[in-house]
């Protein structure tokens, strides 16, 4: 297991520790340019193209590595997973969002199929089941 800081959340800026509704309150007009899939810094932090800058060539070096029929399990926030899965996948930015959230505890599969990065499940995954004793 290694730790790579290129894989951590993206930054947010002055958005840090904000709740939703902070946000909106303080940064409305940005938030509502972020949602239409413009190009924002929020916050002043860091471009979504910029998460997957940093973060799919730690991901692309490690998958190299892999014997033929290895697994390469990667473990990060949903923001830098999705930007990561739009880079490998060849997606232009604006379309990143088109593969919706990540939940917690979830995650997606890659395959590297003929033609590049092919994405065969995406946000799967349940919690498990509580287990019940004898006594409940």
């Amino acid at each position: 297991m290694t730790h790579d800081a290129a894989l951590r959340e993206t930054y947010a800026g002055s958005w840090q520790g904000l709740t939703h509704d902070e946000i909106l309150a303080r940064h409305g007009e940005q938030y509502s340019a972020w949602k239409r899939g413009e190009p924002v810094r929020r916050g002043g932090g860091e471009l979504e193209t910029e998460v997957a800058d940093r973060a799919a060539p730690v991901v692309l070096n490690h998958a190299d590595k892999l014997p033929e029929d290895g697994t390469l399990v990667v473990v990060s926030h949903g923001g830098t997973i999705r930007t990561t899965i739009g880079r490998l996948l060849g997606l232009e930015a604006h379309h990143w969002e088109g593969l919706g959230g990540l939940s917690n505890c979830c995650w997606s599969v890659l395959g590297r199929g003929a033609r590049g990065w092919r994405l065969m499940e995406h946000n799967a995954g349940t919690l498990p089941e509580p287990v019940l004793g004898d006594d409940d």
